[in-house]
């Protein structure tokens, strides 16, 4: 497969469907599921000092809940996804640089109360 077919293969399959999901219904309640999509590509070909050629590509597609559309009793609403681990890692890197600039205070608390000459 030549690198532009890949490449156009790859575009045709990035279509609505990926971002949201078919309606699902149950009780009354329609939900559709968003998502965000990213995708990447690239390829090349080359020659060699002998005269062989080649040519690769590859292509690659992320995607991560963003949240819902949730219709019940004829209103629509957005419920947004919570990503926990994400959450948490904020929060550690908040709780960390915390602890770095009480530290960094502390030392400088404690310096300023030193006596001229005594580092």
């Amino acid at each position: 497969m030549k690198i532009d077919e890949l490449l156009a293969k790859a575009k045709d399959g990035l279509e609505t469907k990926l971002v949201y999901g078919e309606p699902y219904e149950t009780d009354g309640v329609t939900v559709i599921v968003a998502s965000t999509v990213s995708s990447g590509g690239g390829g090349g070909d080359g020659r060699d000092e002998n005269g062989r050629s080649g040519e690769g590509g590859g292509f690659g597609l992320s995607a991560k809940p963003v949240g819902a559309y949730v219709i019940k009793d004829g209103k629509l609403h957005w419920e947004p996804a919570v990503d926990f681990n994400r959450l948490l890692a904020t929060a550690g890197a908040i709780a960390l640089a915390a602890l770095f600039l009480a530290t960094r205070l502390a030392k400088l608390k404690y310096r300023a109360g030193e006596p001229a000459g005594e580092s």
